[in-house]
């Protein structure tokens, strides 16, 4: 089935369109955020993900006569917003922060400007894509953590939510630190490794272990990794691994090593280690699989298991733990008449309340040590001084106003699509991981913690501070 992202939205935004069609000027322009409140697994932070697909997606986006002919069917829209959808052409502007770059609470990743029916039609179908994405990367950044620089292939295509699930999954925890995939479409579209070995059901397709494994070295000799839990891994497994090793390094191969799906982990690796050692297969890998996470893996390392490689799946492509990252596309600024007007959402919950107007993210280094100590979010016009007094974006700090100096501050959000042009957005997802990990040691070690990271701070510029206090107030009617 042929899909039109363009139709990809919740019904409320068409409805919303519709209405801006009918009661404001088509000449309106608003801006929009992309932003998350809450970091998945207790985390510091999110990497952001799924840029290229966005950028993809606006390039794409159109209503053919087949989607008005179903938007009519429903009998709520007028002809001339039907009309307008039928013709319509993006004119809007979107930054963002590079794919791959740790983003903290509150911080803008994505913003939208333009047209106000359009930036609204956007909502559902650019969340869907940042959110899956971030997640699944950020989810993968912990496992790949917590491998301590052991590869980590992902293998979860058939436990993902949907095809597409499992695609851009894919993708995502390569950006994350993966290695590779079992999922040959995302290997093919994204040129990333394509890794497996074997299923028991080959093992089980055959008279006996022995023979399955020795046919599979016939059709695959340089390619032996072999499954070894479908009966015993210690009685016949790995005695039958060996033996089929030896017979390939005799024709001149070099086996690849063992795989381990079930039973204590831990103790069949150690001692599949020493029995690959005395027979002289030093070389020969052992990967752990069946239902592996972070913590897992922190176990298993923690009590010595001699694992080489990693394939992790349910619980890396739908993170499990944690699988929801409720990011939110939330209203910034409108113009009318000309004159641009930020605009707040105002909460009784101090941390749902929004911050208003056209915004950049700054990254702030040491200018001695080159490393990362704090972001600071200001309005898009403002040139950070050299020293500022800036306000805590996060509502439960404490500590609510500090002074920062000697500093270099690199702006986040960058251009990537306007009308008539889009920008050189990497595509390359080892280029994208590359990225992530420089970005990542310039982050502080302990903002990086696995379990309890150190706070890192983000901060407002006094004129945003003053913006948003000055928006509550108005709307409290003070």
């Amino acid at each position: 089935m042929n899909m039109n992202h363009a139709m990809l939205t919740d019904l409320y935004e068409f409805s919303m369109a519709n209405g801006y069609c009918a009661t404001l000027p088509h000449t309106d322009q608003a801006v929009f955020d992309i932003f998350y409140r809450t970091v998945p697994d207790h985390g510091s932070f999110v990497i952001a993900a799924g840029l290229q697909q966005v950028v993809e997606a606006l390039q794409a986006f159109h209503f053919d006569d087949t989607d008005i002919d179903y938007l009519r069917s429903l009998n709520l829209y007028s002809e001339a917003f039907l009309n307008e959808l039928a013709t319509m052409k993006l004119a809007c502007r979107v930054t963002a922060l590079p794919e791959g770059t740790p983003v903290f609470p509150r911080e803008p990743l994505l913003t939208v400007e333009g047209p106000l029916m359009q930036v609204q039609l956007l909502e559902t179908l650019l969340l869907n894509l940042v959110n899956h994405q971030s997640l699944i990367a950020t989810k993968a950044r912990r496992i790949t953590a917590a491998a301590e620089g052991r590869p980590v292939m992902e293998f979860g295509a058939r436990r993902a939510q949907g095809p597409d699930a499992s695609v851009y999954g894919a993708r995502a925890a390569v950006i994350g630190g993966c290695a590779s995939t079992s999922n040959v479409l995302a290997a093919q579209l994204f040129h990333i490794p394509a890794a497996g070995t074997m299923a028991h059901s080959w093992v089980e397709s055959f008279s006996d272990e022995l023979t399955a494994f020795r046919a599979w070295a016939k059709v695959y000799p340089d390619n032996s990794a072999l499954l070894v839990d479908t009966y015993d891994v210690l009685k016949s497994g790995v005695p039958n691994a060996i033996t089929i090793f030896k017979e390939l390094r005799a024709t001149g191969h070099q086996p690849v090593g063992i795989r381990i799906d079930s039973g204590d982990i831990t103790q069949l690796a150690k001692q599949a280690r020493v029995m690959l050692d005395a027979a002289g297969f030093q070389d020969a890998k052992i990967t752990a699989s069946n239902a592996l996470d972070e913590t897992v893996i922190q176990s298993l390392l923690k009590e010595g298991a001699p694992i080489d490689n990693f394939g992790i799946g349910e619980k890396l492509i739908t993170s499990a733990s944690s699988p929801v990252l409720s990011g939110v596309y939330k209203m910034a600024a409108l113009q009318t008449d000309g004159q641009w007007q930020p605009k707040i959402k105002v909460s009784a919950s101090r941390e749902k309340t929004t911050l208003p107007g056209h915004k950049q993210v700054y990254r702030l280094y040491h200018r001695d040590s080159h490393r990362a100590f704090a972001d600071v979010i200001a309005l898009a016009d403002e040139i950070l001084p050299e020293t500022i007094a800036v306000v805590n974006a996060n509502p439960l700090a404490t500590q609510t106003r500090v002074t920062l100096a000697d500093f270099t501050a690199k702006p986040l959000l960058q251009p990537v699509f306007a009308p008539g042009h889009t920008a050189d957005v990497p595509t390359d997802v080892f280029a994208i991981q590359k990225y992530t990990r420089e970005t990542l040691a310039a982050l502080p070690e302990a903002t990086q913690r696995l379990v309890n990271p150190d706070f890192y701070p983000v901060y407002l510029t006094p004129k945003l501070a003053e913006m948003q206090q000055k928006l509550i107030a108005v709307h409290h009617g003070n």
